[in-house]
């Protein structure tokens, strides 16, 4: 079904969740502003969207602050245990980082986030903004269709796990699946164990997940299953307030978090594209030029991306020599008239919710967190709800790459919010979640918006792409045929996708800077909805 773009004057929130749009707009109402909803509308969804994130989640936000009339930016992703090592891993019996167990799992950094964002903006208290979580958590709620399918899937996959005598995913079933499957779509599903979890991390703004209660409970269960995080390693995490880094593509700034996010791999490719004005040659969106210029510059970016992100104090180049005009017009010099074959590793499937919040003040929130691959590790810490994600599954164990696995250290991470600003003005924030995907979303809905003029809705709605390995694409099943043929006649391996699942789930926010008014869309890929006022 068609959606249509949503307008507001006094706020909007917009997530993949409906329930978790109106528990931010609900906030809202209460009296607080953006930040207080973006904070609400996260903390709901580890309740009503348990298959792409948790309590035990990172997070990642662009926030623009009317009265500072500024744009800041806050990392909340996690570092390694400080015990971990390349070697103890291999002595463990493992050649690459597993995907599950508590090998993978990293310092969580959305509890730490709720709080960093509550005391720093909101006006609201923490207990107060978490409260609308936890009453989905103990009133339970009904699962929705897509979540319903992907929370089958998983149920799935940890069946198998527990088939292999895994005890350490018991607590899973027991929170997850307490009848031994997946609820069914229109069950009503509830987690009292969650709800006390939100409860004492809002009556302790997150100290007790850190230094108190909670953070005995992670590290007990961590030591029962051989896992290396420690409860040292929550004490010493904090979450960093940055500087947003930025490319200027076509009069507008887009701005993303630096690395160890990968939103660098977004403005490396729009630096790229920027250097061929598709609008004067009379482009629409889906002509082969177009996407043949995008798929080489997706290529060319991670290629530089995936050499050089890690954790920032590792990194041996600064994001801002990736950025120059200079090294975008080098990479642009190396795309020929057919497909070329990129020297990087191949892009991997992720889980990840992402919401945009604004306020009638100018307030406005792009906000990111996630467990990685789907409900991440596996790991769920015994009654607590407290799903754990698996971010260190993308180190490397290769002593020689950017990105190695060290103890203490941050690894290169897919979650990445966007804003849009012109001239100084912010104009919102945006977002497409799902690992890999969503610098290639990233991209895709900026050009709709900026190239091709449309509104927040249809640059959501336009057929996505993305690349896979190699010269080969996936498109979605409503791409342009014709496009698709052309394409593969220049070199690129295209695949027709059955299920759109993996091309990632957006939101935006645009704010009209004339008259204030807010606009909005979201991703009909997802259970998702925009709440106004």
């Amino acid at each position: 079904m068609e959606r249509k773009v949503q307008y507001a004057k006094n706020g909007m929130v917009a997530t993949s969740q409906p329930l978790a749009a109106a528990a931010g707009l609900e906030i809202l109402r209460k009296g607080g502003n953006a930040m207080d909803a973006a904070v609400a509308a996260a903390a709901c969804l580890t309740v009503v969207e348990p298959t792409s994130n948790g309590i035990g989640s990172d997070a990642f936000a662009l926030i623009w602050s009317a009265k500072h009339n500024k744009l800041f930016g806050l990392n909340a992703s996690g570092k390694s245990p400080a015990a971990i090592s390349i070697e103890a891993v291999r002595a463990a019996g493992h050649e690459n980082m597993p995907r599950v167990g508590w090998i993978p799992v990293t310092v969580p950094g959305t509890p730490k986030a709720w709080a960093e964002i509550s005391a720093r903006f909101g006006r609201l208290n923490l207990s107060e903004t978490l409260a609308p979580a936890v009453d989905y958590a103990r009133g339970g709620y009904p699962v929705s269709p897509i979540l319903g399918k992907y929370w089958r899937i998983a149920a799935n996959a940890y069946s198998r796990r527990a088939a292999q005598n895994s005890p350490e995913f018991d607590s899973w079933f027991k929170t997850f699946a307490p009848n031994g499957k997946a609820p069914e779509i229109g069950e009503i599903w509830a987690s009292p164990d969650h709800a006390a979890t939100l409860e004492e991390i809002g009556k302790t703004n997150a100290e007790s997940f850190y230094s108190g209660k909670i953070a005995d409970k992670i590290a007990e269960s961590s030591a029962q299953y051989g896992g290396f995080l420690a409860k040292s390693d929550l004490e010493n995490f904090k979450a960093c307030w940055v500087e947003p880094i930025c490319v200027n593509y076509r009069g507008h700034d887009v701005w993303e978090i630096p690395p160890n996010g990968q939103g660098i791999v977004a403005l490396i490719a729009l630096n790229i594209l920027k250097n061929r004005d598709f609008q004067n040659f009379n482009c629409r969106y889906d002509d082969t030029d177009v996407l043949h210029h995008q798929f080489e510059a997706i290529k060319l970016a991670f290629a530089a991306g995936k050499h050089y992100v890690t954790d920032p104090d590792h990194m041996t180049i600064s994001p801002q020599e990736l950025l120059t005009d200079d090294f975008a017009a080098k990479l642009y010099g190396e795309i020929g008239e057919y497909a070329a074959k990129p020297k990087v590793i191949s892009p991997t499937p992720g889980g990840t919710v992402y919401l945009a919040c604004a306020d009638g003040e100018g307030n406005m929130v792009s906000y990111i967190q996630s467990n990685y691959m789907g409900f991440g590790s596996g790991i769920v810490i015994p009654n607590t709800g407290i799903a754990m994600q698996n971010r260190g599954a993308d180190f490397s164990l290769n002593p020689e790459h950017a990105n190695r696995l060290e103890g203490g250290k941050r690894t290169y991470h897919t979650i990445i919010p966007g804003f849009l600003t012109k001239n100084g003005v912010p104009i919102g924030p945006f977002g497409v979640m799902g690992g890999y995907m969503q610098p290639q979303g990233h991209v895709q809905v900026i050009m709709n918006t900026v190239d091709f003029g449309m509104n927040p809705q249809a640059a959501l709605d336009a057929p996505r792409w993305q690349w896979t390995e190699g010269k080969n694409f996936q498109v979605e099943n409503h791409f342009s045929i014709n496009a698709a043929k052309e394409l593969a006649s220049r070199g690129h391996g295209i695949q027709i996708a059955l299920d759109s699942g993996g091309f990632g789930r957006g939101q935006i926010i645009w704010r009209n800077p004339q008259n204030g008014v807010l606009s909005g869309g979201c991703d009909n890929r997802c259970d998702s909805g925009v709440a106004v006022w």
